[in-house]
């Protein structure tokens, strides 16, 4: 038996190294910096293991399950954005930046086996429902998660419009688990939003930043200035629960309201690739060719009175469009902390259209603040609600294996989730609550409605500053 493995480990490790090699060769080829030299010894450990299951697991096992999973494995123990795109995933992942597709609308990721709820998509089944950043899901039907993929708990999630599927998911600070039945629906994201408010006011709000996210943006505002006889007086821009998107639609919404040439971001990775400046420039935030949609925006757009809303729900492409209208003192930022998710994900195509999302770089803001594991501390801290309660969020710095946040050496990244010392309690531990109160914490916030606070308070500060201008 020992033999007979060893001679399937040595046959193994020698066809990982040739196409290690061969991988090696073709990544650094023209990098010149690029690491060539192989661990030969943990590749040897790898091939054994490889030869181990091959002859004595419990039952057959083939070869491409094996390296897909091995693949996952290298992927996903990276950190929590990196990941294995078999060809389903690559093709959801191309179509969700397109705006529609179906399923419940949630951004997920995995931890310790389990699938944790990054965002639910506004206006989606997983909306309604009240589930929230930070939340767990533990079963989908009667299937366990722990021991699926992401992939697969994300397929069982996918599915025909109008079918049902029963989630079973853990919430902190909840004394148990509790299931919400869900019907799926074919998803179509509307990624831009806005509406006058009385006194000469306009609101936009994008909730993801998608393919058409910068043109819609122009005709939204272009609409909100002509409906004011006078123009308008401030604008509101609201990023909460915005879960990011596409990197340049963050640059196109951020050139829409900063002067030409203007940076908004910058990346820095290992490769010479990774390290970038996207300024506020057609080149950096038009995809395939297209006109210009920036020449019909309004003139007025680029000095109106503006406040930008955010919370811990805003992430990403949000946090770089806060980032750069904050550093430019384009904007106010008011709301709570971000998200702090300032990591870049590269897309990399494989054979039989698979792909590997691989973490690549940092982003920074344009005075060189680095957003990961931090994010986008607000001008103005305003809670959801007036009395300043606070709702508990998960963000980058809770998530495991997060990447640290580069530059800076005395960013602390502790969650506000762990800080509940001063929370009355129980004797077990949890605060007794009727079902009607439960029902109210998991009850998603109606943005721009007459209870919204922080937009109360943003149309409040820029009537104050309209006051100051005369």
């Amino acid at each position: 038996m020992r033999s007979t493995l060893q001679k399937i480990g040595l046959l193994t490790a020698g066809l990982l190294a040739g196409i290690f090699i061969s991988l090696n060769f073709s990544a650094s080829a023209g990098k010149g910096a690029v690491e060539s030299v192989l661990p030969i010894e943990d590749l040897r450990s790898f091939a054994d293991v490889y030869g181990a299951i091959k002859q004595g697991y419990v039952e057959p096992v083939d070869d491409k399950t094996l390296i897909t999973h091995a693949i996952s494995g290298m992927l996903a123990n990276l950190d929590p954005h990196s990941a294995y795109l078999d060809a389903e995933a690559f093709k959801e992942m191309q179509v969700t930046t397109q705006g529609e597709f179906g399923g419940l609308g949630l951004e997920v990721g995995m931890e310790d086996g389990l699938v944790k709820v990054i965002s639910p998509i506004e206006d989606t089944p997983a909306f309604k429902a009240g589930l929230k950043p930070g939340d767990l899901i533990i079963k989908l039907d009667d299937t366990l998660v722990k021991g699926l993929t992401l992939t697969d708990a994300v397929k069982k999630m996918r599915g025909k419009p109008k079918t049902q599927i029963r989630l079973t998911v853990f919430r902190k600070g909840e004394a148990k688990p509790f299931e919400v039945t869900l019907t799926r629906e074919k998803i179509k994201v509307q990624s831009v939003k806005s509406k006058s408010l009385e006194g000469g006011y306009g609101y936009l709000r994008i909730t993801q930043f998608q393919d058409e996210t910068n043109a819609d943006v122009v005709k939204h505002l272009d609409k909100l200035v002509k409906q004011e006889k006078d123009g308008l007086k401030g604008l509101v821009l609201d990023l909460r629960n915005d879960p990011g998107g596409l990197l340049t639609s963050a640059i196109g919404v951020s050139a829409a309201f900063l002067p030409p040439k203007t940076l908004v971001t910058s990346t820095e990775g290992r490769t010479e690739d990774a390290r970038r400046q996207f300024i506020s420039s057609p080149e950096d935030y038009l995809r395939g060719g297209r006109d210009d949609y920036m020449k019909n925006l309004p003139a007025q757009v680029k000095t109106v009175p503006m406040i930008v809303l955010v919370n811990g729900g805003s992430a990403s492409a949000s946090e770089i469009v806060a980032g750069a209208l904050q550093d430019h003192k384009r904007a106010i930022i008011m709301g709570t902390q971000t998200f702090g998710k300032g990591s870049v994900q590269t897309v990399l195509p494989l054979s039989n259209n698979t792909a590997i999302k691989l973490t690549t770089a940092r982003y920074y803001t344009p005075s060189g603040r680095s957003i990961q594991a931090k994010g986008i501390t607000p001008d103005i801290v305003v809670e959801e609600t007036a009395n300043g309660e606070a709702r508990d969020r998960v963000r980058e710095a809770d998530l495991e294996r997060h990447l640290e946040n580069g530059k800076s050496t005395d960013v602390k990244t502790e969650s506000k989730l762990d800080k509940s010392e001063d929370k009355p309690r129980t004797k077990n531990g949890k605060k007794n609550k009727t079902d009607e109160e439960e029902d109210a914490v998991r009850a998603p916030i109606e943005f721009a409605s007459k209870d919204d606070y922080q937009l109360s308070q943003a149309v409040n500060l820029l009537k104050a500053l309209q006051i100051l201008k005369r």
